[in-house]
C-alpha cells in the first residue's frame, strides 16, 4: 500500500532496520543486539549513577534484573518505572538504555528499568510478573532509592506499553503498590487483532499484522490468541472494568496497526472516569520515532517529557 507518511520520515525509510525477519526470532534478536551495540557506544552517562541489581522474582521464578538510574541532582522524589518494548519477544534492559539515561538526567528523577523474561521461552504471565516484582521491590526499597513510594509512574512503549497497562490492572486488583500515573506509548494490548487499523496496515514498516500475530502467539502460546481463554492481564483491551486505574497518557501513530486499540483503550479509560490524554501523531508509523531528526518525532519527544514531568511533579 502507498501511505502518506510525513515527508521527513518517508525520506528516511531506507535507513531504518529491515523488520522482515521478525518471525526468525534468533535473527531478530541478533539484529537488535547489533543495533544496540552501535547506539550504546554513544550514550553519555555523565551526571548519573547507573547500576544493575537482581531483585526477588515471582515465587518459584528467577530473580529479576533491574537497572537503576540515579541522577546527581534529584528534582523530585517520584520514581519512574520503565518497561521496554519488543513485541514481548525481543529486547533487554539495554533496549531503552539511551532513553532511560535521558529521562533520568533531563527530568532529574530516579528511573528503574526492568529486564523482564521474554516469550516464547517464558510466555505470559512471566514478563508481567517480573514487572510486578520490580514494582514491589522498588516500593519496598523506596527509602534506599530516595523515592516516595506513593509517587510511582510507570512508562512503556509498544509491548512495554501493553505491560504497563497490564501492570496497572494487576496492581489495582492485587491491592499492590499504588501507581500514580501510566504512560502508554503505542501500546500493544489487544490479541484479537480485529480493529480496522490492524486489518488494514498489513505491510507497514517495522510493525504489521503478521508481526502482531507472531508476537501474540509467542506470548500466549499457539492457538490461544483471539479465544475466550485470554485474561485481561495479558491483553488489557479485554478489560471491562477500568475504574480506579491511575491517570493515563496514550500515544498512537497514524499508520500503526496498533492505532485503533490504543484509541479504544483511551476512550474506555475516559468512560470509566480515569483522567486520560490521547494523542495521535500524523504521518507516523510504529517505530518511526527512530527518524530522530523529523519534526514530528521531536514534537513527540518534547510532549512525552512534558507529560512525564507533570506526572512526576518536576517543576519546569
Amino acid at each position: 500500500m502507498d501511505y502518506p507518511f510525513d515527508p521527513e520520515i518517508a525520506a528516511a525509510l531506507a535507513t531504518l532496520p529491515d523488520s522482515g525477519n521478525f518471525r526468525d526470532l534468533p535473527a531478530a534478536r541478533e539484529q537488535m543486539k547489533a543495533v544496540l551495540a552501535e547506539v550504546l557506544g554513544e550514550v553519555d552517562e555523565t551526571g548519573l549513577t547507573v547500576r544493575d541489581e537482581l531483585v526477588p522474582g515471582p515465587d518459584g521464578a528467577p530473580d529479576v534484573r533491574v537497572r537503576v538510574y540515579t541522577p546527581d541532582l534529584v528534582a523530585s522524589p517520584a520514581l519512574l518505572l520503565n518497561i521496554h518494548g519488543g513485541g514481548f519477544i525481543v529486547g533487554t534492559v539495554d533496549t531503552d538504555h539511551p532513553q532511560a539515561v535521558a529521562l533520568a538526567r533531563d527530568l532529574e528523577v530516579v528511573v528503574v528499568s526492568v529486564d523482564y523474561r521474554l516469550a516464547p521461552e517464558n510466555p505470559y504471565p512471566a514478563g508481567l510478573e517480573d514487572c510486578y516484582a520490580a514494582l514491589v521491590w522498588a516500593v519496598k526499597n523506596a527509602e534506599a532509592l530516595g523515592v516516595d513510594p506513593e509517587r510511582v509512574v510507570i512508562r512503556g512503549s509498544s509491548a512495554g506499553g501493553g505491560l504497563a497497562a497490564a501492570l496497572a490492572l494487576l496492581a489495582r486488583d492485587r491491592g499492590g503498590p499504588a501507581i500514580a500515573f501510566q504512560f502508554l506509548g503505542v501500546p500493544e494490548i489487544d490479541d484479537r487483532l480485529r480493529t480496522a487499523s490492524m486489518r488494514r496496515f498489513v505491510d507497514t514498516p517495522l510493525w504489521n499484522l503478521s508481526h502482531a500475530e507472531f508476537s501474540w502467539d509467542c506470548y500466549l502460546g499457539d492457538g490461544i490468541r483471539g479465544t475466550a481463554d485470554v485474561p485481561v492481564y495479558a491483553a488489557p483491551a479485554r478489560a471491562t472494568d477500568l475504574t480506579g486505574l491511575p491517570p493515563a497518557y496514550v500515544s498512537v501513530m497514524e499508520f500503526d496497526p496498533l492505532r485503533d486499540e490504543g484509541i479504544a483503550y483511551a476512550q474506555a479509560l475516559l468512560a470509566a472516569g480515569v483522567p486520560t490524554e490521547l494523542h495521535l501523531f500524523p504521518g507516523t508509523f510504529h517505530g518511526s520515532a527512530m527518524v530522530r531528526h523529523a519534526a514530528v518525532t521531536r514534537r513527540e519527544e518534547v510532549e512525552s517529557r512534558v507529560v512525564l514531568a507533570r506526572a512526576l511533579g518536576v517543576l519546569r
